[in-house]
């Protein structure tokens, strides 16, 4: 048996140097060999969004960097084991930047699985798949929606089995070797982790108070032309028409230099809302938004008031309940912050649908989540938590499933013609590796 240890821990974390040795030593008393990676010592470039690695390089990322060994070991191994510290209930920003560029490994074309549209697979093989995280203290939300979110990946990586355990430092050594013993164990007897059921997290009660200042985080590497600044903007112009004042910062741009994430904590410090829009990107927030919110908790924000979060979230199926594991985080970070949740928006089907265009210039096909975020605006200006109404008016399903799929197979062809790659959209670049 052949394994992977993709270690996403930073450098001198205990838990996870303790469980890169526990778990060496249990698998080679079995007979398995394995390597580890160390991803902090990797160069491995953020996934852009751009959705080349489908149809300009079919089935490899057109970046030539660490991820694509990383990614052929990947499909030669028969148990890939993720290892990270939990950062709001998902993952460390370390290993989900390799995560976010598995898209490469499926197809652009959809299928229908359990009732729900995913990704075509692109190889006959997948590895099975054991997801290890650990905490600081207990804490049954943050664990729940960490295995959450690694019950979703296991679908989509295609793995035949999955298993998901989570650690805690205050655990004596002989406990967490235990519980890793435990788990390899499970893989071996092909037991896979049944369905995971989110907790239920409310959004905030307290006394509503007008909004006088709001901030748009705009988590999207496509920055003004993406899905995510058309849904904000479009909510912040009705915050503004509400009296609002407002002001918008694009992540991507954030994270260049130190110089500018102070600007950003400093916006946050200023704003009595904050709003973050962003794509799905494999089950949950890209690895750089991730990344600024880590930035966020650690350095902190001094405020009379609580500040007020809330999230758009649009992902490339049509389904909005595939977001769930991310607006879950969200709220995850907005508890870690000490921020006040008032909900996440979310929609499916944006990347076919809107298009990076304003929803204005959208007419009849935009009407329903114009509606949806009027009514947003009104009740975050008067300080409510978004309502039920207007979060199930922008999940509703635009189109029906048969369409989108026919909409996604034209369109990635016809994308794939502009590079003459039409007939290779189906290629298997780590074939001799599996």
């Amino acid at each position: 048996m052949k394994i992977l240890i993709l270690d996403g821990s930073p450098a001198g974390d205990r838990i996870g140097e303790f469980s890169v040795a526990a778990l060496q030593a249990h698998l080679a008393k079995r007979g398995s060999t394995s390597e580890v990676v160390a991803l902090r010592d990797k160069k491995i470039g953020n996934c852009m969004g751009d959705f080349f690695c489908w149809f300009k390089s079919p089935g490899k990322c057109h970046v030539a960097d660490d991820h694509q060994e990383i990614s052929r070991k990947y499909l030669e191994s028969d148990l890939v084991i993720f290892l990270s510290p939990i950062t709001f209930g998902g993952y460390s920003p370390t290993l989900k930047r390799m995560v976010d560029h598995m898209i490469q490994n499926t197809l652009p074309f959809f299928a229908t699985h359990s009732g729900e549209i995913h990704h075509l697979q692109r190889y006959e093989r997948y590895p099975d798949v054991l997801t290890i995280g650990w905490q600081r203290e207990p804490d049954e939300q943050s664990a729940a929606i960490f295995r959450h979110l690694a019950w979703r990946n296991s679908i989509n990586f295609y793995a035949k089995v999955h298993a998901c355990g989570v650690l805690c430092e205050n655990q004596a050594d002989r406990i967490m070797e235990a519980e890793l013993h435990r788990l390899l164990d499970q893989i071996e007897r092909h037991e896979s982790e049944a369905a995971v059921t989110l907790p239920v997290i409310n959004r905030s009660s307290e006394p509503p108070v007008a909004l006088r200042r709001a901030l748009l985080l705009v988590g999207s590497p496509r920055l003004e032309k993406s899905t995510s600044s058309s849904l904000g903007s479009y909510l912040f112009e009705q915050l503004n028409q509400h009296g609002v004042e407002t002001e918008t910062i694009f992540l991507y741009k954030a994270i260049n230099t130190p110089e500018r994430m102070e600007a950003l904590r400093q916006a946050i410090q200023r704003a009595d809302l904050v709003v973050l829009a962003f794509p799905l990107y494999v089950d949950t927030l890209p690895a750089p938004v991730i990344s600024v919110l880590e930035n966020v908790v650690t350095n902190g924000t001094e405020k009379s008031k609580p500040t007020r979060f809330a999230a758009i979230v649009n992902c490339g199926f049509p389904e909005a309940s595939q977001n769930d594991s991310a607006v879950a985080l969200c709220a995850e970070f907005s508890r870690a912050a000490g921020f006040e949740w008032m909900g996440g928006l979310s929609l499916g089907a944006g990347e076919g649908m809107v298009q990076a265009r304003a929803l204005r210039e959208m007419g009849g096909r935009g009407a329903s989540l114009r509606q949806a975020l009027d009514g947003a605006a009104g009740e975050l200006a008067q300080g409510k938590a978004v309502s039920d109404s207007a979060l199930a008016l922008l999940a509703k399903p635009l189109m029906p499933q048969w369409m989108y799929r026919l909409g996604g197979t034209i369109g990635w062809k016809m994308r794939a013609r502009k590079f003459g790659t039409q007939k290779q959209l189906n290629a298997k670049p780590y074939e001799k590796a599996v």
